[in-house]
C-alpha cells in the first residue's frame, strides 16, 4: 500500500483558506442582508472547502466508500456551480437569474440524489486517493460536464466578459484584473480535474489551491473601490453592465 505524498496533504491548506474566504464573504453579505450573489458565492465556497476537507481526510485517514462518494458529490457534482449562479445573478436580471438556476438546479438536484444511490465500484477504490469511477452508474458521471460546462461558462465566460468590459470602460482597473484572476482561477481546478480523471489527482490538488488563492485574490480587488460614487451608482445599476462582486 503506497503511502501519501507531500502533494497529497495540500487539500489541507486549501481547505483553511477556503474557510477563512467563506468568513470574509459573511461579514461583507451580512450588512448587506445577504444579496443572491453573495449568498451563491458563500455557498460556493463553502462547498470548494467541503471537498478539499474530504480529501484531507482521505490523505489523514485513509479513503472509504462513504468518503469518495460525497467527495465525489462536493467536487464532481456541485464543483464550481453554486459559485456560477452567483455570477449569474450577478451579471443577469433577477427573472432570467431564477430561471437558469431553477433548470440548472433540477439537473444538480438529480444527479446528487443518483451519486447517494448509485452502487459503488469498491475495486477501483484506492487506498489514499478519492476515484470517481468508484461511482458506478456510469450514467450519473455523464451528467457532470453538462454541469461543469454550465459552471464554467458563467463563472469563468461571466468573469472574463466583465474583465475585458472593465478594460474597454476604463477607470476600473482593480475590477479588470479582479474579474481575469477570477477566470484563471475558475479554470485551474478544471484543468486539475481532467487531469485526476486519467488518474492524475494529484494535479487537481494543486489546481484547487492555486484556484482559491487566484479567485479570493480577484474577489478582494473587485471590491477595492476608488470612487464611492461611482461604486454607488455601479451597486444601484440593473443587469446591463457587470458589477462583478458589489
Amino acid at each position: 500500500m503506497q503511502d501519501p505524498e507531500l502533494v497529497h496533504y495540500l487539500p489541507i491548506l486549501t481547505t483553511l483558506f477556503s474557510a477563512a474566504f467563506v468568513a470574509a464573504l459573511v461579514r461583507r453579505a451580512i450588512p448587506r442582508h445577504w444579496p443572491p450573489h453573495l449568498l451563491w458565492w458563500g455557498i460556493g465556497v463553502s462547498a470548494y472547502g467541503l471537498g478539499t476537507l474530504l480529501e484531507s481526510s482521505i490523505t489523514l485517514f485513509g479513503n472509504s466508500p462513504a468518503l469518495n462518494r460525497w467527495w465525489y458529490w462536493a467536487g464532481a457534482i456541485l464543483g464550481g456551480y453554486p459559485l456560477a449562479t452567483g455570477t449569474v445573478y450577478l451579471l443577469l436580471r433577477r427573472k432570467t437569474a431564477h430561471v437558469l438556476t431553477a433548470i440548472s438546479l433540477t439537473l444538480v438536484l438529480v444527479a446528487t440524489v443518483a451519486v447517494f444511490i448509485s452502487p459503488l465500484n469498491l475495486d477501483a477504490l484506492l487506498p489514499y486517493k478519492p476515484e470517481g469511477a468508484v461511482i458506478g452508474w456510469m450514467w450519473v458521471r455523464l451528467t457532470t460536464p453538462f454541469i461543469n460546462g454550465y459552471a464554467a461558462l458563467f463563472l469563468i465566460g461571466g468573469a472574463f466578459y466583465s474583465s475585458f468590459h472593465f478594460v474597454r470602460s476604463g477607470g476600473q482597473r482593480n475590477r479588470a484584473i479582479g474579474t481575469a484572476l477570477i477566470a484563471v482561477g475558475g479554470i485551474l481546478p478544471g484543468v486539475g480535474g481532467s487531469m485526476a480523471k486519467a488518474g492524475i489527482v494529484e494535479a487537481l490538488y494543486v489546481g484547487e489551491f492555486l484556484g482559491i488563492i487566484l479567485i479570493w485574490i480577484g474577489y478582494e480587488f473587485c471590491i477595492r473601490r476608488t470612487n464611492p460614487v461611482a461604486a454607488y451608482l455601479a451597486e444601484e445599476t440593473p443587469a446591463a453592465q457587470p458589477r462583478v462582486e458589489a
